[in-house]
C-alpha cells in the first residue's frame, strides 16, 4: 500500500502534470494545423476550379473564332489566292496550339463510350497534363511494337511444330491458347485506343470496331472444337489457314509501325497532326513506302477474306458443322471488306490532298 500511495504521488507530481500539459498542447497545435491545411486546400481548389472555369470558357470561344474564321476565308472569293493560304496556315497554326497545346486539356472531351464504361466504370480516363498524355500513347506503341512481333511468332511456332512434331494436326490446346492471347491482344487494344481517343487522338472508328470484331471472333474461336484424325489436313484446313493469314498481318503490323510512324512525326512537325495522334491502319507514308505498303495491305486483305470464304466453305460441305466455324467465316469477310473500303477512302483523300497542295503551288508560282 506503501508503494502504491508513493507511485500515485509520483502521477500527481509538477513534472507529470507540465509533460500532460505539453503533450495536449502539442496534440492541439497538430489540430489546428490540420485545419488550417484543410482551409487553405479548400481555398485552393475553389481558386483552381474558378481559374479553370475561366481558361475552359476562353478555349471555347477561341475555338469557335477559329471556326468563324475559316468560314469567312472560304465564303470570301475577292482575296488573293496567296493571302488566302497563308491566313489559312495561320488558322492552322493557331488550331494546333489550341488543340494540341496545353489549352487542349480545357476543351471539352470525347464521350468515353459504353465499351469503357463497361471494364473501366463511369471513370473520367482524360488526363489533364500532357506528359501524361504523351505517356499514354508511347505506351500504347510500345504495346504494338510488342505484339506485332507476337504475331508473327506465334503463328509460326505453332505451323512448324504442326509439320515437324505433330505430324500434319494441331492439337486443340495450343490453337486455343493463341485465340486466348488475341482475345487479350484485341481487348488490350480496344481499351488503349478508346482511352486515347477520350485524352484528344484522331483514331478513325473502323479500327475500334475491327478490334471488337476481332475480340467476338477469338471468343467464339475458343469454343471451336478443333477436329484431329481422320482427314485432319482437310478438317483443319481453314485454321492453317488462318494461321498464315496471321503471319502476313504481323508483317504488315511491322512495315506500318517502321515507316507511318516516321511520317507522323514528320506531319506533327508541320503542324498537320497532333502530338496524341497514333498510326493505325494505313495513314500516310511517303510514296517510296506507300509503293511497298500498300500492296501489302491489299494482298492481306484479300486473303482474309479468302480465308473468310474458305471457313464458310468447309461448313456448307459438311466437313465442319459448328455454328463457330461459319461465325467466324462472316465476320473474317466483314471485316476484311471494312478494311480494303478504309483503304481505298485513305488513298483518295490523299489523292485529294496532293492534287490541292499541287494547286496551291501553282497559284503561288503564279
Amino acid at each position: 500500500m506503501a508503494a502504491a500511495a508513493n507511485n500515485n504521488n509520483n502521477n500527481n507530481s509538477p513534472a507529470a502534470a507540465a509533460a500532460e500539459d505539453t503533450v495536449e498542447e502539442e496534440v492541439a497545435r497538430v489540430v489546428e494545423q490540420a485545419k488550417e491545411l484543410q482551409e487553405t486546400a479548400a481555398s485552393l481548389i475553389a481558386k483552381s476550379s474558378h481559374d479553370e472555369q475561366s481558361l475552359r470558357q476562353k478555349a471555347l470561344s477561341l475555338e469557335s473564332s477559329v471556326r468563324r474564321c475559316r468560314t469567312l476565308l472560304n465564303r470570301n472569293n475577292r482575296l488573293a489566292p496567296k493571302l488566302v493560304a497563308k491566313l489559312e496556315e495561320d488558322l492552322q497554326k493557331a488550331r494546333c496550339i489550341i488543340t494540341d497545346g496545353d489549352a487542349s486539356a480545357f476543351l471539352p472531351s470525347k464521350p468515353q463510350g459504353r465499351f469503357l464504361k463497361m471494364f473501366l466504370g463511369p471513370i473520367n480516363v482524360r488526363a489533364s497534363r500532357k506528359d501524361v498524355q504523351w505517356k499514354v500513347k508511347e505506351e500504347y506503341n510500345s504495346y504494338r511494337d510488342r505484339t506485332a512481333l507476337l504475331f508473327l511468332l506465334f503463328p509460326s511456332v505453332l505451323l512448324c511444330l504442326r509439320s515437324w512434331v505433330w505430324n500434319g494436326c494441331l492439337p486443340t490446346f495450343p490453337v486455343q491458347l493463341y485465340q486466348a492471347w488475341l482475345l487479350f491482344l484485341y481487348t488490350g487494344l480496344a481499351l488503349r485506343e478508346n482511352i486515347l481517343r477520350a485524352n484528344g487522338s484522331d483514331i478513325r472508328p473502323w479500327w475500334i470496331y475491327h478490334h471488337y470484331c476481332a475480340m467476338i471472333m477469338a471468343l467464339v474461336s475458343l469454343t471451336w472444337d478443333i477436329k484431329g484424325q481422320p482427314n485432319c489436313a482437310q478438317k483443319q484446313r481453314g485454321v492453317e489457314l488462318f494461321l498464315q493469314w496471321a503471319m502476313m498481318q504481323g508483317v504488315a503490323m511491322l512495315l506500318q509501325n517502321r515507316y507511318q510512324r516516321q511520317r507522323l512525326y514528320t506531319r506533327i512537325a508541320l503542324g498537320k497532326a497532333k502530338r496524341m495522334d497514333v498510326v493505325w491502319g494505313e495513314t500516310a507514308g511517303v510514296d517510296g513506302q506507300l509503293w511497298l505498303l500498300y500492296p501489302i495491305l491489299f494482298i492481306l486483305q484479300g486473303f482474309e477474306a479468302y480465308v473468310g470464304l474458305q471457313l464458310l466453305r468447309t461448313a456448307f460441305k459438311g466437313v465442319t458443322s459448328e455454328w463457330q466455324v461459319i461465325f467466324c467465316g462472316i465476320l473474317l469477310v466483314f471485316m476484311a471488306v471494312g478494311n480494303f473500303l478504309n483503304t481505298v477512302q485513305t488513298l483518295m483523300a490523299k489523292s485529294r490532298f496532293k492534287a490541292k497542295m499541287k494547286s496551291k503551288s501553282k497559284q503561288e508560282l503564279d
